[in-house]
């Protein structure tokens, strides 16, 4: 009876929680650093919520991650079949894969994100925002999210894997589908069917006639010999496609909102654009890209922050609630783009730390360089708390940014 009675107060995940995380974190942190939530699914998860717990768990090995045994346990919980070899193939890749697996798979993409690789894609990022804002010219009233943060990244990432552009509002659609918080999917499994069918056929192309673009690249044997599995290349793909847009996406768009929230350091930016690089961790760390950690099981008993987790639970760590702890953070809830923001969590921390980080950094630094330059007038057309967020616990973005571009009469 005790149990079904703490059941029973365990609270549920809403559409208010996706409009506003960061109160519900802050609720959630003063009964504790880890609790018990509910997702729509109706399946009851655990969160860490505070900085120190949540670092040391996006590091820890007792907390693991294998795509097929996250899905088997899901299954058994749900009690429902589990997923299809397509679906499952599209959740398969570094990011849901532990060592030795996980070693290897970073190891063969890597390459391609190295601190001098992401440097020379400078040229042709500035070229495409330019573009991009250059269309925007003449016009009052526009979504910024639509029309600027969405395509940017985009069309980088396409040119960069070697993905037809033309194909982009299909893979958004499968994405948002794919992201979408466990319980208010839509049609998952065919949009992971579709993605998988969909990259399938792209490597197949790559491998018949590779190109210089980074998925033909993965196709063709390292330089030990090392090759990917099909399976594993659209896991890959999926993995890159996604992450590689969508991540980006948010931190243009989350961090645009921040600045025309706080119009004091909207001018002081614009004053002093050197400061963009250090705005932009502060943008990571305030209202990040991401909010919960991508999911990790126990296959044991784990304690974490002096909360006992039984084996066979799903364990996720709060990105934004780690990132405003107050331990770690002074007034965390403020936007303070001169504070130091060195450790946060945003990219996550350890061996699953973003690869592409260094390319996301990049392309916000060209976009806001750009947009703050150009449009110095920039500000909401809509109040911000009208504004509708995408149900995800993995994403946290805006389903529009509207945005008026020069001041008014």
């Amino acid at each position: 009876m005790a149990d079904l009675e703490a059941l029973d107060r365990i609270e549920s995940l809403g559409p208010e929680f996706f409009a506003d995380p960061h109160a519900h974190y802050r609720r959630w942190r003063e009964d504790g650093p880890v609790r018990q939530v509910r997702f729509p699914d109706g399946i009851v998860r655990w969160v860490v919520l505070d900085y120190a717990a949540g670092r040391a768990a996006l590091n820890d090995p007792r907390l693991r991650k294998a795509a097929a045994v996250n899905d088997e346990l899901l299954s058994r919980k749900r009690g429902a079949p589990p997923s299809d070899p397509k679906q499952l193939a599209v959740l398969t890749h570094m990011l849901s894969t532990d060592p030795p697996g996980h070693t290897r798979l970073r190891k063969l993409v890597t390459r391609a994100f190295t601190p001098r690789r992401v440097a020379e894609l400078a040229p042709r990022i500035e070229e495409i925002t330019d573009g991009l804002l250059d269309a925007l010219a003449g016009r009052d009233e526009v979504d910024l999210l639509r029309e600027f943060a969405e395509p940017l990244p985009i069309t980088v990432i396409c040119e960069l894997l070697g993905v037809p552009l033309g194909d982009r509002d299909d893979f958004q659609e499968w994405t948002r589908a794919l992201v979408a918080v466990a319980g208010l999917e839509e049609n998952r499994a065919g949009a992971a069917a579709a993605m998988a069918d969909y990259l399938t056929r792209l490597v197949r192309a790559k491998r018949e006639r590779p190109e210089s673009d980074l998925l033909s690249a993965l196709v063709l044997p390292a330089d030990d010999g090392d090759t990917l599995t099909e399976t594993e290349l659209v896991g890959m793909a999926t993995l890159l496609l996604i992450a590689g847009h969508d991540t980006t996406v948010n931190l243009i768009a989350n961090g645009t909102l921040a600045l025309l929230r706080n119009p004091e350091q909207l001018r002081a930016l614009q004053t002093d654009p050197d400061a963009i690089p250090a705005a932009i961790e502060e943008f990571l760390r305030f209202d990040g890209p991401v909010n919960m950690s991508t999911v990790r099981h126990t296959t044991e008993p784990v304690t974490i922050a002096g909360t006992d987790i039984p084996a066979g639970e799903f364990v996720f760590v709060a990105l934004p609630a780690a990132n405003r702890d107050p331990e770690r953070y002074q007034e965390p809830d403020a936007l303070d783009p001169t504070r130091d923001t060195g450790g946060h969590l945003a990219f996550g921390h350890g061996i699953h730390f973003c690869v592409g980080a260094p390319l996301a950094r990049l392309e916000a630094r060209v976009a806001f360089s750009a947009l703050l330059s150009r449009f110095p007038d920039l500000r909401l057309a809509r109040p911000a708390q009208e504004l509708e967020w995408h149900p995800s616990t993995l994403m946290h973005g805006l389903k529009e940014l509207p945005v008026q571009l020069w001041a008014g009469p």
